[in-house]
């Protein structure tokens, strides 16, 4: 079957049209504004903000093709914003309009115990039969947005399934061959790729039967803890790019590069394994110009070819000037990584010395990469990567940071320590504690915290509970533990001490001293909600 994609040109719609070629489809994108009448299934991937998916439909003509075509109840699937954009506005970019099929506002989640946005892997109750969830065994799927559809009566007829994250919401609608789904199909393993191939191969879909009054699964969902497996990526001393660990961020061993595997046969088999994500980090120091950093865009592009779970990557999100003199934003990187099959980036560095510039002057610019990437595309795609170090104090009035008492002391027996956060990969410290950079980005516009800690880098001795709990505690936005893990017990530690979201490790799979699927178990075992 030739399928039509709506790709307007925000996001990774990559990863969309990878999905439908590995089920065996032609894909062709809409050209003009009559393709979306006459195609022959649609599938329209929301990708980036409210205010700038309707924008671009507006744009591009595409609105009122938009409307006719679900008029004529010919078949359309959309996929996150894509379901949002069906009501007549949202709370994310108030005064515009949606396509007004569906009357209502989408509203920002409540606030709660609960991280916003919500990011990770959550189930659906079914509300009715339909012929896209045939055979589908009620598998999570994979969410990520930190605004929903509110279930009110102006939903009852298209309601096909709800979820549970703080309050109840649409997961799901259809109505005759219109159909959309908040979550990510093509996001979410070989339950999303069922559901897509239900799409493309059902008959019409005006036949579905309302079960009643009774849900199919009435049972309130809960959103899984993420285990994820971090790669990170450099060049070594033959040009290769390498996946390589490192020990308090020293990847070499007797002066070569740690050589741990390829990274995109490393990201497909944890895929296989159950990885619940997978982070690409490019660590290589004072790498040329990004935008033109082809091997990490290769292997974006590959991976995605094969894994149906997110991808983030990280290393190089800035502005920058090439060699010819031509200026780029850490938006056109952002963007170059989107394309290419990224769902999220990681912003390291960058994040440091924006935080710094904010607190000079109380004043958000709009500049920084935080605030250009989460404007465009949504905090949900933008993850800060955090590296920080102990400070051992003596006593809480020596400094000007946010101080904890450790149960860890320093080398002098000090019983107090504040976070140093760093940059370029460890090697510089500056005069900015975890607290300040946290807060902050969250203020500019971050999803979500990636949580390193230098000092338990490579020690496999577990992660730092007291880091993660402080940052937890100042933050309201998802936060993913990194650096420490050696076994699987420190998985359960860190979800059953603390309100981390996920959680990362690198050396241990690579090496495969610990597999994803003996985590999840200890995880599961210990009481905690996986995929």
């Amino acid at each position: 079957m030739v399928v039509t994609l709506l790709d307007y040109g925000a996001g990774n719609v990559r990863s969309v049209r990878n999905a439908l070629v590995k089920l065996g489809h032609t894909v062709e994108n809409v050209k003009t504004p009559e393709d979306i009448v006459t195609a022959e299934k649609l599938i329209f991937p929301g990708v980036g903000s409210f205010g700038l998916v309707m924008h671009r439909l507006q744009e591009k003509g595409y609105v009122e093709p938009l409307q006719r075509r679900i008029r004529e109840n010919k078949p359309f699937l959309g996929i996150c914003v894509a379901l949002q954009a069906l009501f007549e506005g949202s709370e994310e970019s108030p005064g515009v309009p949606g396509l007004g099929i569906i009357a209502g506002q989408v509203v920002r989640f409540p606030e709660t115990q609960l991280s916003v946005p919500q990011i990770g892997w959550n189930g659906i109750k079914l509300q009715k039969e339909s012929k896209l969830f045939t055979g589908y065994d009620n598998e999570k799927l994979y969410f990520v947005h930190s605004f929903h559809a509110p279930v009110c009566p102006a939903t009852k007829d298209w309601n096909l399934a709800l979820t549970d994250y703080g309050c109840e919401f649409v997961s799901a609608v259809e109505k005759g061959n219109v159909s959309a789904f908040q979550f990510h199909p093509e996001k979410s393993g070989k339950a999303g790729l069922k559901i897509l191939h239900n799409f493309l191969t059902s008959e019409k879909n005006a036949s579905s039967v309302v079960v009643n009054t009774v849900r199919q699964n009435s049972k309130k969902t809960q959103i899984a803890k993420r285990i994820i497996a971090c790669l990170d990526v450099r060049s070594n001393d033959a040009g290769d790019l390498v996946v390589t660990k490192g020990d308090q961020y020293d990847v070499r061993s007797d002066g070569l590069v740690r050589n741990l595997g390829k990274p995109v046969e490393l990201a497909r088999r944890y895929y296989e394994e159950g990885a619940d994500e997978i982070t690409f980090l490019n660590i290589t120091g004072f790498r040329d110009f990004p935008m033109q950093d082809q091997p990490m865009i290769e292997v974006l592009e590959k991976t995605s070819e094969n894994v149906f779970v997110p991808l983030t990557i990280g290393g190089g999100i800035r502005e920058f000037t090439a060699s010819d003199g031509t200026s780029y934003t850490s938006l056109d990187v952002a963007s170059a990584y989107f394309r290419s099959g990224a769902d999220k980036v990681s912003i390291g560095s960058d994040a440091v010395y924006a935080v710094l510039e904010y607190l000079q002057t109380g004043k958000k610019t709009g500049k920084s990469s935080i605030e250009q990437i989460s404007q465009v595309y949504g905090a949900q795609a933008v993850v800060i990567s955090v590296d920080p170090r102990r400070i051992y104090v003596k006593d809480p009035v020596d400094t000007g940071h946010v101080v904890i008492e450790t149960a860890t002391p320093g080398p002098g027996g000090e019983k107090y320590c504040w976070y140093q956060c760093t940059v370029k990969g460890g090697r510089e410290g500056s005069d900015l504690d975890v607290v300040q950079l946290v807060k902050t980005c969250q203020l500019l516009g971050a999803g979500e915290i990636l949580l390193n800690c230098i000092d338990k880098d490579g020690t496999n001795s577990g992660f730092d509970l007291e880091l993660i709990a402080m940052v937890k505690n100042n933050v309201s936005i998802p936060v993913i533990a990194s650096s420490g893990a050696g076994k699987a017990a420190h998985f359960v530690d860190a979800f059953q001490h603390t309100a981390a979201d996920a959680a990362l490790a690198a050396g241990i799979f690579h090496r495969e001293e610990v597999t994803i699927k003996e985590v999840k178990e200890a995880v599961q075992a210990a009481g905690v909600e996986i995929r």
